[in-house]
């Protein structure tokens, strides 16, 4: 079976990454795929990764792209996924969602629509991203209490929202291991006199600089040692490939939202 598959915010960094990974993967072929108006829209995709025209062109219409698709990957903005959640809850379209930075009502909207189409949600499409989410989980569910909790991520300069959504990840399945809500014990900042560390806090610190495409550590420390876990990306197109991945097992999948660890097999 040739899965079709149509990527949204094409034009991106992330959206031309996930255009390479569906030429290049067998059993895909490319449907299309959507920006805003600009100059790019009724072109073909193949010049902007670089190939001769592939006959997909670039529209601006999400349920057109999603009524021809057999899945749809989006690597955009909040407000954009909020419109491609309805897109894909009106025609019951596979649709996997990479955007992060995401409101309660961008997220209500997904869910929403999980009620209708089959959904792949994830902060992290790697694999090895998110081996560390259930090592955290089991990790942090093994440790006592007095070992504390750390979440340290560093990204590239351009990134707009913090903590990373794999950060965040990392410390639900911290909390998860714990049997606590992150709401409850997140510290994201600290500044000034902040007095002694909360038991059973896990805390955040976010860098920012340069390229660095994404670095993530867990720590866990007492008095007597510290244990890290740590994952590095080298390259954007391990998230590439873990979408896709993700776009091909959604299909005969019944509606529902679903995680990368069903898609791996880790729940």
């Amino acid at each position: 079976m040739t899965v079709a598959i149509g990527v949204v915010g094409c034009a991106g960094r992330m959206g031309r990454m996930v255009i390479q990974e569906v030429l290049t993967t067998e059993g895909c072929v490319l449907a299309g795929g959507t920006e805003g108006p600009d100059e790019h829209v009724g072109s073909d995709l193949g010049p902007l990764i670089g190939v001769e025209p592939i006959g997909a062109t670039i529209g601006d219409d999400p349920v057109e792209l999603f009524s021809s698709s057999d899945a749809v990957i989006d690597f955009t903005v909040p407000a954009a996924t909020r419109i491609h959640a309805t897109a894909a809850e009106e025609t019951g379209t596979a649709f996997v969602v990479g955007t992060t930075g995401l409101s309660a009502e961008d997220q209500a909207a997904i869910e929403s629509a999980a009620r209708k189409a089959p959904i792949v949600q994830a902060p992290n499409f790697s694999i090895g991203t998110n081996l560390l989410f259930a090592l955290t989980k089991q990790v942090a569910a093994k440790l006592d209490p007095d070992y504390d909790i750390e979440v340290l991520e560093m990204h590239h300069r351009h990134k707009v929202d913090a903590p990373s959504g794999t950060a965040l990840g990392i410390g639900q399945a911290a909390a998860a291991g714990r049997a606590v809500r992150l709401d409850d014990v997140a510290r994201y900042a600290r500044e000034g006199q902040t007095g002694p560390r909360a038991t059973g806090e896990i805390g955040f610190a976010t860098l920012r600089g340069g390229g660095v495409i994404g670095d993530h550590t867990v720590m866990f420390s007492n008095e007597d040692e510290r244990l890290e876990l740590t994952h590095k990306a080298n390259s954007r197109g391990i998230f590439a490939g873990g979408a896709v991945r993700a776009a091909l097992w959604l299909q005969g999948k019944k509606p529902g939202l679903y995680g990368m660890a069903d898609v791996l097999g880790l729940n």
